[in-house]
């Protein structure tokens, strides 16, 4: 048996908020959910204080400091065997959690990426992900198809070797060039995606701190073992 730690970094999330908790609880599979707000200004903060769910722990940030920040607020708070990190916009299915948990359990990886169908996504995004995995794959070595799905599975240890440091959506790219640093085989497992219209990611805001981290970590070493 492995524990889930599902990290949540949330901002600004009320509409699907409720939603995409209940799915999460909903799993079955042994886990915790570890929510971050990251200084909310929405009913966020509100439905987070209302909700009675197994499992559920919540911290606050008393500034909003980015998706990283929260993932790292979270993976700190984590006492599970293994992480995944969850959004919250309804465009991941957690009933997934099964699929990308076996290669884990059966010892083929510790580290494991949901891979999107991209045929429903607008082209900028598309466009943007494919040259995004594609220069990763040039970069690293590596035989990726979606780079920067947020469905990223991986053993606690691995994910604790990482020493997080980027704010923004380029955490991406950060975990994905760590990860192949410290030699890890990532394994792919096809996933449900449904994109929304709405998204905080911009491909123009956001795309070139991602190719920025995808140089910055091709010469970064880990830290030895504990």
């Amino acid at each position: 048996m492995i524990k889930l730690s599902v990290l949540m970094p949330v901002y600004n999330e009320e509409d699907g908020l409720e939603t995409i908790l209940r799915r999460v609880a909903a799993v079955d599979v042994a886990k915790e959910i570890i929510v971050v707000d990251d200084c909310s200004t929405d009913a966020t903060s509100e439905i987070l204080a209302k909700l009675d769910l197994p499992d559920l722990r919540v911290e606050r940030h008393p500034v909003n400091r980015g998706k990283g920040a929260g993932i790292r607020t979270a993976l700190a708070a984590a006492t599970g065997d293994a992480v995944i990190i969850q959004d919250a916009d309804l465009e991941y299915d957690p009933a997934d959690y099964g699929a990308l948990l076996a290669p884990i359990l059966r010892g083929e990886a510790k580290v494991v990426y949901g891979v999107r169908d991209f045929s429903s996504q607008k082209a900028m995004m598309r466009l943007g992900n494919q040259f995004l995995t594609w220069l990763t794959n040039l970069l690293y070595g590596t035989r990726l198809h979606d780079m920067e799905t947020c469905y990223k599975v991986m053993t606690i240890d691995v994910a604790r070797r990482l020493d997080l440091e980027c704010n923004r959506f380029d955490l991406e790219p950060e975990i994905t060039a760590k990860v192949v640093r410290l030699g890890q085989c990532i394994v792919e497992v096809p996933i449900a995606y449904w994109p929304r219209e709405a998204k905080k990611l911009s491909p123009w805001r956001d795309g070139l701190p991602a190719v920025r981290a995808l140089l910055r970590y091709r010469t970064w070493k880990p830290r030895a073992s504990d």
